[in-house]
């Protein structure tokens, strides 16, 4: 039977959320319905709330879910109604990228996670005749109720609260995966972060958990370095106002043959070129920014000659059915604390969240659907 819930609807590009009332389908195959406790927000909403990027409007974005099973539809045997789970990206579970265990990577990636409809075509949402279009990452989160799908759907422990798990649906996924399984930081590695919100600090944290020896934070927000030092940074810095060639200064400043693996959350030209010239001779440097259409980076190409590798991910090259459980693990065991990240709103604050995380002045936030 279809359920009514509120959801929060982006009308316009650049427009606030609107609390309202949809109506959800009930699960089909290989779907299933979860009543939602949190969800975390992620720059690749606010990325979609403010520019053109292919998903039709009215929407419900939010790819950060946590909450529990209601029920499941045809085939979907991992998970039963009253489970607690997690939601992450969807994939089509067939081509090649996903038959060889690279989902992140789906062929029809853009059209099941920002096409706005099921993978059947239908509206997933609606009120009254009026179709709200959603199924973003395969859930739209940002509602009281979801549709998800068997393969983005991870079963989660009864010992993790919705509000720390909400996080690795995306982000922390995202920043974690890509230092441990794009860039294998191991302890002989000097690291360093460019953009200290959630993904990079995420990163920071797969560093530190592998005990880099020398692991730098760079931010223009001062409260943001603080906390990466208190997480486990050993140098900080402030590049607020600095150019290209004094990133590059300050990164050798502190390791002078260069650092071994670079993160840039950015996707700013000048800081990423500032970012490659830091890099050690065969050192890496993966970029994860969502950025604006249009946008270009300019390199100098005869810095890739000494080996330098400049590298894109998707989701941390991470399949969530078997990378959140590990990652979760590491949380358990001390080795990747990430609840300092977290600042928990209410639903109704979503707005009020998506500007405070604009501003720099929440890391992570967290709605609580309760």
């Amino acid at each position: 039977m279809p359920i009514t819930t509120t959801a929060a609807i982006l009308r316009a590009r650049g427009a606030p959320f609107s609390l309202e009332t949809v109506t959800l389908a009930d699960p089909g195959p290989g779907q299933l319905l979860v009543k939602l406790a949190a969800c975390g927000i992620c720059f690749t909403d606010v990325g979609v709330q403010r520019y053109e990027q292919g998903t039709p409007l009215p929407h419900v974005l939010g790819h950060e879910g946590a909450g529990t099973v209601m029920a499941v539809g045809a085939g979907v045997e991992h998970v039963a109604p009253g489970d607690r789970v997690v939601l992450s990206y969807a994939s089509c579970g067939h081509c090649p990228n996903c038959a060889s265990h690279h989902p992140q990577y789906c062929a029809s990636f853009m059209a099941l996670n920002y096409g706005g409809v099921l993978p059947d075509g239908a509206v997933p949402m609606h009120q009254g005749d009026a179709p709200v279009y959603g199924g973003f990452f395969g859930q739209s989160s940002f509602a009281g109720h979801a549709i998800a799908y068997a393969r983005n759907t991870v079963k989660l422990a009864d010992d993790v609260p919705f509000e720390l798990a909400a996080p690795f649906g995306c982000g922390l996924q995202t920043g974690a995966g890509t230092a441990y399984n794009t860039l294998d930081v191991q302890s002989a590695h000097s690291f360093a972060v460019i953009g200290a919100g959630s993904v990079g600090l995420a990163a920071m944290l797969a560093a530190v958990d592998r005990d880099c020896h020398t692991i730098v934070a760079v931010d223009r927000v001062a409260d943001r370095l603080d906390l990466a030092r208190r997480m486990g940074a050993t140098h900080a810095i402030n590049s607020n106002g600095m150019a290209a060639a004094d990133l590059a200064l300050a990164l050798r400043a502190i390791v002078p043959t260069g650092i071994d693996r670079i993160v840039d959350t950015t996707g700013v030209s000048a800081v990423v070129r500032g970012g490659l010239e830091g890099l050690a001779a065969r050192g890496q440097m993966a970029l994860l920014a969502v950025t604006a259409p249009g946008t270009e980076i300019t390199i100098n190409p005869n810095t890739l000659l000494g080996g330098r590798r400049l590298v894109g991910a998707v989701e941390g090259d991470a399949d969530p059915q078997s990378f959140i459980p590990w990652l979760l693990g590491r949380h358990r065991a001390g080795r990747f604390n990430h609840a300092p990240l977290v600042q928990t709103y209410a639903f109704a604050q979503i707005n009020e969240a998506v500007a405070d995380m604009a501003a720099g002045r929440a890391v992570k936030p967290v709605l609580l659907m309760d």
